[in-house]
């Protein structure tokens, strides 16, 4: 199998360049013309249909073994509401932490599909070991019985660690997938053409087509299956889902454009500051009236758009200002802790403006982590019936939420954007931060409307008197927050995606990615401490908390409203890291006609030598 050796993505390869195969053997430049028509035929649609093949079975095997996983914790392993919450917020929150490790191996060592490839294994892996706890008996405890209270006992030391370590190789695999699967289809078109560009626009919205199908299936076929028939069959189709995808990845290899690694854009990051912290003493003018000099070579061939030098953050810009013995004969960086270029300089302040912005973002993620955890617990004590036989599983309430987005989505596009783009001027009609502004308001809604309806529901249970403490309402009583919550993630989570992707420079897209997951994990650990601390000091006195493991004794609908105080504040701190935001600003690398033919020779320079 020929590898393309180069950096950009694009097609046409420089002269004289060495085509590396999969044992690294070199061919010839004679042999150049037969590579170039091997390059041709990589890339494009036909790569990315395995690479969206294998990302849509991954999140069905994924996503489908743990979209009921709050009743698998209490209904199997026997745990208390409140533990079985702090596991999945706390095993969340670390998986969407490894992302970050895994985008920095990817982009300073191993590229990646070389990534994505181990990552996959161990997913697999993942689902293997949780699937066998469900189905050898010795690995999850005995049957509860009813009539013997200590038949109920919670899993032993053996069961809970065989859980964990099924769990940790999930973790591993999402921080080698999460990260890369976006920029590895982006890699496969090039954004110098038209053509490419319109690839990467269809390739997102394939992608976000294909991520609300798996949801759909997930959250009705297979928690079905699950809640209804057999947890080992519900847990064994996931796992066999996820084989197909390691199959399908490695099917579409010949296809697939690789580009190198970089290196790690954190040691870039790190440079930049060092950089300018050796010359923190410079003094800079406020207008750039010519006594200074920039470092401001060409830009990689693999940079699409060139960043303009800007006025915020300018203590940053020391790191670009050559003085004497900064510049070897060469004229290139004698030192790269002492002088960067303008480019690394703005990316850093790219990081910087985006951190903001993205800490806004947590509380909202932490209404929505509520719909996987108490959201289920309320359904189980309400009416779940459709009919006479058929009985909803509490795992597939968020459904609601995803035909939310399904139908609102299409509405947004097609008459709120248009509407709105006469008002304000905007060609999507409301700017980035906006849309997921909307999205926190929503989410406080959600909270609001939540806290309401369950005290409507826990008047109603205690009045019945059940035993069990079972309502006689409609589980559809939760529709109205479930709906809001869609609303929240149509604006708010795309928001993100987008705004990530849009304001980092293109070789930090596994970093936008990782930072995006760094938000779930954010919302994860706040959501946790928040359930412990509530749990822990919202008793006392012969009163149950409000986290109570009977809902009835407990104040859920006081734990909503807290959410929602939060998420008031935090719209607060949003509107104030929105107003001082900056867009990327940058030119298309195909219209510096004079820095890319510099570009080139450079480049060529380097080849014959």
């Amino acid at each position: 199998m020929v590898l393309m050796d180069r950096r950009d993505g694009s097609s046409a390869p420089q002269p004289k360049m060495d085509v590396v195969d999969s044992h690294n053997r070199k061919s010839s430049s004679d042999s150049f013309s037969d590579a170039e028509k091997v390059e041709k035929k990589r890339g494009g649609w036909r790569a990315v249909t395995f690479i969206l093949g294998n990302e849509t079975l991954e999140r069905l095997g994924t996503i489908g073994l743990l979209s009921n996983f709050m009743v698998y914790l209490t209904r199997v392993f026997h745990l208390e509401q409140v533990n079985a919450a702090n596991v999945i917020n706390i095993w969340f929150g670390f998986t969407n932490l490894t992302p970050l490790v895994g985008a920095f191996i990817s982009d300073a060592y191993v590229g990646r599909f070389k990534t994505i490839a181990f990552a996959s294994f161990a997913t697999l892996l993942g689902l293997l070991t949780v699937t066998l706890t469900a189905s050898v008996p010795q690995l999850h405890p005995a049957t509860c019985n009813s009539k013997d209270p200590v038949s109920c006992s919670g899993p032993n030391k053996l069961q809970f660690g065989t859980l964990l370590l099924g769990l940790g190789f999930l973790s591993i695999g999402a921080g080698g997938i999460r990260p890369c699967s976006i920029p590895f289809g982006v890699d496969q078109f090039d954004q110098r053409t038209e053509e490419g560009v319109k690839g990467v626009a269809s390739f997102f919205n394939w992608y976000y087509l294909t991520f609300t199908v798996v949801l759909l299936i997930t959250q009705t076929v297979v928690v079905y299956i699950q809640d209804q028939v057999s947890w080992i069959i519900g847990f064994s189709i996931p796992t066999g889902l996820m084989a197909c995808a390691v199959v399908m990845f490695f099917a579409g290899m010949r296809l697939y454009i690789y580009v190198k690694p970089e290196g790690s854009i954190f040691s870039s990051i790190a440079q930049v500051i060092m950089a300018a912290r050796l010359k923190r003493k410079m003094k800079l003018s406020v207008e750039d009236d010519g006594t200074v000099t920039y470092y401001d070579p060409p830009v990689k061939d693999s940079v699409v758009h060139k960043l303009h030098r800007s006025n915020q953050f300018r203590f940053l810009d020391k790191a670009a200002v050559i003085i004497e013995g900064d510049l070897t004969s060469e004229g290139v960086p004698a030192n790269k802790w002492r002088l960067c270029s303008i480019q690394e300089v703005e990316e850093v302040k790219c990081l910087i403006r985006v951190v903001p912005v993205w800490s806004a973002g947590i509380i909202s993620l932490t209404a929505m982590s509520q719909q996987g955890t108490f959201t289920v617990s309320q359904a189980l004590k309400m009416d779940r019936h459709m009919g006479p036989k058929f009985e909803v599983p509490p795992g597939s309430l968020s459904v609601i939420s995803l035909l939310t987005i399904g139908i609102f989505l299409p509405i947004y596009d097609r008459v709120l954007v248009p509407f709105l783009r006469r008002i304000t001027g905007h060609k999507s009609g409301i700017t980035l931060l906006q849309r997921i502004g909307t999205g926190i308001v929503f989410a406080i809604l959600s909270m609001i409307v939540a806290g309401l309806v369950e005290g409507v529901r826990r008047t109603r249970s205690i009045k019945a008197g059940d035993p069990n403490g079972m309502t006689p309402m409609s589980v559809f009583w939760l529709s109205p927050q479930l709906i809001l919550m869609g609303l929240c993630e149509a604006f708010n989570i795309i928001g993100q995606i987008e705004f990530f992707n849009s304001q980092f420079p293109e070789h930090m897209r596994s970093i936008a990615n990782a930072l995006f997951s760094l938000s779930f994990a954010g919302s994860s650990y706040l959501s946790s401490v928040l359930v412990t601390v509530v749990h822990k000091f919202s008793g006392g006195h012969e009163r149950p908390d409000w986290l109570n493991k009977n809902l009835n004794e407990g104040k859920l609908d006081y734990f909503y409203y807290l959410i929602a105080v939060l998420g008031v504040v935090n719209l607060v701190y949003f509107w104030f890291c929105a107003r001082g935001y900056r867009y990327k600003v940058g030119s298309q690398m195909g219209d510096l006609k004079e820095d890319k033919s510099i570009a080139n020779v450079e480049m060529s320079s380097k080849t014959n030598k």
